[in-house]
């Protein structure tokens, strides 16, 4: 639909096409490091194991933020006349990315359940810090980067396309995290658990003791 039947931009033209996949990308993956602040925090108030599971995809979701980084990379050399600039938002949003990504070489290298659990909780919440600076940038510094658009200003005719991709990635992102949890309790199961009684005879036919067991 944005390629096709939406109409291009005054002033961008068709370069506002990546609009299609940069917003609605931007605006799950913020989402999706909120899920991650609130399952964190969730974990650490209640130290139930199944928020530690259902973060775990979120804030591997900094592919989103990657995603979102990219095409709006590319609407910058034809809108601004540069790649990067060190731009309010775009610094802010590297910055998340970079931390997010932290967690993840935390994770991957602490072995013990309990004390990976606990860390990598904390420092989503002091990674989640940057996400309203974010959000605020363009409102509390100059920016190259435009304000945030609400449907009064923006044209009718490109609401439906922003909206089918938005929630196009947000039910394959909401997907992900229901697979993604599954996958983390059962590796957590392992784990923590101790390794299940083998239930068949140590030796094939061996007989019973005798006379039973008392």
């Amino acid at each position: 639909m944005g390629l096709t039947k939406a109409p291009g931009e005054v002033y961008m033209g068709e370069v506002q096409r990546i609009m299609y996949v940069h917003v609605p990308t931007a605006w799950n993956a913020m989402l999706a490091l909120s899920f991650a602040f609130v399952c964190a925090l969730c974990f650490l108030l209640t130290n139930a194991w199944k928020w530690d599971s259902r973060w775990k995809l979120p804030w591997r979701w900094r592919g989103a933020l990657a995603a979102a980084l990219h095409p709006g990379v590319h609407l910058a050399k034809p809108t601004w006349g540069v790649w990067w600039d060190w731009d309010p938002r775009l610094t802010t949003t590297a910055v998340m990315v970079f931390a997010f990504g932290g967690i993840l070489a935390l994770r991957a290298f602490v072995d013990d359940p309990a004390r990976r659990a606990v860390w990598s909780a904390v420092a989503c919440i002091v990674a989640f810090v940057d996400v309203p600076i974010v959000y605020f940038s363009v409102k509390w510094w100059n920016s190259l980067h435009q304000a945030q658009s609400t449907p009064q200003t923006v044209s009718s005719a490109f609401h439906l396309p922003l909206r089918v991709n938005a929630f196009g990635i947000l039910f394959l992102w909401t997907g992900l995290v229901a697979l993604r949890s599954r996958v983390a309790s059962l590796r957590l199961r392992n784990e923590l658990g101790p390794p299940l009684p083998d239930s068949k005879p140590a030796v094939t036919g061996a007989a019973p003791i005798a006379g039973g067991a008392s």
